[in-house]
């Protein structure tokens, strides 16, 4: 009986393991096959109109004759976009899992961990409407535009970072082992001076880990955007100028492309995949120099 018990546990285990492992490998192969389908579209395209031409190209004009697929504008917006949503996001995220942590009193944090799961869940469309309700009309009103800027898509983006930012540097601020915090108390360092020159540096690298998916969500965001920053197929000409990100480029264009324009927009997206796959690099060494320092 005892060994007809044991076998049939070790069938429940070796059959969750086998599920487990084609689970796995299913989300190995959709990236494999995510990985062929846009490079073998996309990098033939880079090679005809030229590495040169379509990275640093300044002018983006697929109708013209002869047309033009320079994506360099769209680059450097999406940079500039995503760093202004960094300087927002992080500074807030980051003070805000430090309150979590450590301030917020046990009545309210579940009220608050609640609201910042609820920020997570958010379709990205009503961030936009958000911002072309609110953000738009207030840049409108004080700076003399029609408010579609690259400074609306830096607040919107700052905000939408911010469950990601909150959650992982909380997550990372609450790991550090409670001794460092006391021992610092029991030096004679303030609760602030043990948190910002202890508790946080002992947390870096899952802060910094935070960052980069923070500015992942970031450079890879397009219907929030689309909305608000303008969409203007030009070089960035200051905060208060509509602009164009590399997402908004391959939305705004890929329901009417057509052969050579279609396939810039595909050589598009993966320029823009191997940004993302380069964030993830990041974010895996800095998780693996965190593990090694533990």
């Amino acid at each position: 009986m005892v060994d007809k018990n044991r076998k049939k546990f070790y069938r429940k285990e070796n059959t969750f393991k086998y599920v487990a492992l084609v689970s796995a490998c299913a989300s190995i192969l959709a990236v494999l096959v995510i990985c062929f389908f846009i490079f073998s579209r996309g990098l033939p395209t880079i090679k005809e109109i030229g590495i040169k031409n379509f990275i640093l190209g300044t002018k983006w004009s697929p109708t013209a004759n002869p047309a033009s697929f320079g994506i360099l504008p769209f680059i450097i917006s999406s940079f500039y976009v995503t760093l202004g949503a960094l300087i927002i996001g992080v500074p807030t995220g980051l003070f805000t899992a430090v309150f979590m942590a450590k301030y917020c009193p046990k009545k309210l944090h579940s009220t608050f961990t609640a609201g910042i799961n609820l920020m997570a869940g958010i379709p990205s469309i009503i961030y936009g409407f958000f911002g072309l309700t609110l953000v738009v009309p207030l840049i409108a009103k004080f700076i003399n535009g029609n408010g579609l800027t690259m400074l609306a898509a830096i607040i919107i983006l700052g905000i939408m970072i911010l469950p990601t930012v909150i959650s992982l540097s909380q997550a990372a601020i609450n790991a550090v082992d409670e001794s460092y915090y006391e021992g610092a108390i029991g030096l004679g360092a303030t609760k602030e001076r043990a948190i910002f020159t202890v508790v946080l540096p002992a947390a870096k690298s899952g802060i910094l880990s935070a960052i980069i998916l923070g500015m992942g969500r970031a450079i890879g965001e397009t219907m929030a955007v689309i909305l608000v920053a303008g969409g203007q197929p030009r070089m960035p000409r200051g905060l208060f100028r509509g602009v164009r990100t590399m997402t908004m480029n391959i939305v705004t264009e890929m329901g009417y492309a057509a052969e050579l324009h279609r396939e810039a927009l595909i050589a598009t997206g993966a320029v823009l995949f191997i940004f993302i796959l380069l964030i993830n690099l990041l974010f895996v060494i800095s998780k693996n120099r965190g593990i090694k320092h533990d």
